[in-house]
């Protein structure tokens, strides 16, 4: 039996920009159900050019990002627009945009900015129900302190229901005092039509990257990809892999950042030391880029610390193409996606030296035979198949069946 908002309900979706994640997931909604639905965006990063400080790049994604689904963007008044800081998304008139369309309950994605909170407080005076979805966690923090578990336990009792990405992200929502009948599975999930390892040109262009990096086809390669910042801890990756002395192994980095200069200096010390394995570097590659960089490589590698990574959703990208994964455990996605030795392999990055002998634990497993891969990339894809916008969009149904009851 439809719930109420499959057949005629309205939501308004309150997000900062499109992004390669969650507009293909728009997408899909609006052609396997009948929800209606329309997208608020409170700026343009993304489709139109603007420079991302990390990369330290401009980015336009070279994804269909707005067709296919209702979406209108409302203007934003911030001199400095973007998510670094509570101004950065600054949108007077989304009050009146959102009334003019009138919906019956609204999802907010995140509420760390100025009109997130101001939609937030529109749809509670007009007794609108918010639906929440963030990824925070606290891997590596212990407990929220007291004045914050208050503040966010005060904001959190405002919303009916959460969308839960995963296992860390409800563990979260639950310290600061959100009970479970509010909390709905919603997992992070990606384009799965853009990343299926069945795709011949993915392979294709896997052949052709390997070929033009100087790679034969029995290199072993490890993968990192995405912002080359010190949270991500590129560095100690490279220091780790060259430690290691491998033989046909080499490692890639894809993308930019202000780390890539310490990368390559380090690199290029160990250039002519006898035996040094391949280092190579390739630039931020763009969404329609990615599968084929994550096809050519045997392990791809997350090993961010702190709590600087929500989720990483390259670890959902890297293992819907069979690839598998070593992350650390401050990784938002580790204990949904990567279990040790199974789906891939997990480390403390507070243990300088276990990103090293995880790395070597990881490449010795993957080198011991043919029916050992196959049955790790088996496993990924057991694990994956709970992790796509269909199981995404049972969760966001669920928590609006629940506004009914």
């Amino acid at each position: 039996m439809k719930n109420h908002f499959e057949t005629g309900g309205r939501l308004a979706v309150v997000l900062s920009h499109p992004t390669q994640y969650y507009s293909p997931w728009f997408r899909w909604l609006r052609s396997r159900t009948s929800l209606e639905f329309r997208v608020f965006y409170l700026w343009d990063f993304g489709v139109a050019q603007h420079r991302d400080p990390e990369f330290g790049t401009s980015v336009t994604w070279d994804v269909d990002l707005l067709s296919g689904y209702d979406s209108e963007f409302v203007p934003n008044t911030s001199s400095t627009p973007g998510a670094q800081h509570f101004f950065g998304f600054r949108n007077p008139g989304l009050p009146s945009r959102m009334a003019a369309w009138r919906p019956d309950a609204m999802l907010l994605f995140g509420y760390k900015w100025a009109s997130h909170l101001r939609a937030a407080a529109w749809a509670r005076r007009r007794g609108i129900p918010i639906l929440f979805r963030g990824d925070s966690h606290l891997l590596g923090r212990g407990s929220p302190r007291p004045h914050v578990r208050l503040a966010l336990g005060a904001l959190f009792s405002q919303f009916a229901s959460f969308l839960c990405a995963g296992a860390a992200n409800r563990e979260y929502f639950e310290a600061f005092g959100v009970p479970g009948r509010k909390l709905f599975f919603a997992p992070h999930s990606v384009d799965g039509e853009l990343f299926r390892r069945d795709h011949s040109g993915h392979f294709a262009g896997a052949e052709r990257m390997r070929s033009q990096l100087g790679l034969d086809p029995a290199t072993r390669i490890v993968l990192f990809a995405g912002k080359l910042v010190a949270a991500k801890q590129p560095v100690e990756l490279l220091a780790a892999f060259l430690g290691m002395r491998l033989a046909d192994t080499a490692i890639v980095f894809v993308g930019e950042g202000p780390e890539k200069a310490k990368l390559q200096a380090l690199a290029s010390e160990r250039a002519g030391v006898p035996g040094a394995p391949p280092v190579r570097f390739l630039p931020f590659a763009n969404q329609s880029e990615m599968p084929s960089r994550y096809l050519m490589a045997d392990l791809f590698v997350l090993p961010s610390r702190g709590n600087y990574e929500t989720w990483g959703l390259a670890v959902n990208e890297a293992m819907h193409m069979g690839v598998p994964c070593l992350v650390s455990d401050r990784v938002g996605c580790q204990r949904d996606l990567v279990t040790h030795g199974e789906t891939g392999w997990v480390f403390d990055p507070s243990d300088p030296q276990a990103l090293g002998r995880t790395l070597s634990e990881a490449l010795a497993a993957l080198g011991s035979s043919a029916a050992r891969r196959q049955e790790i990339r088996q496993a990924i894809e057991r694990r994956m198949a709970g992790y796509t916008y269909a199981k995404t969009t049972d969760g966001l149904l669920a928590a609006l069946a629940a506004l009914e009851t």
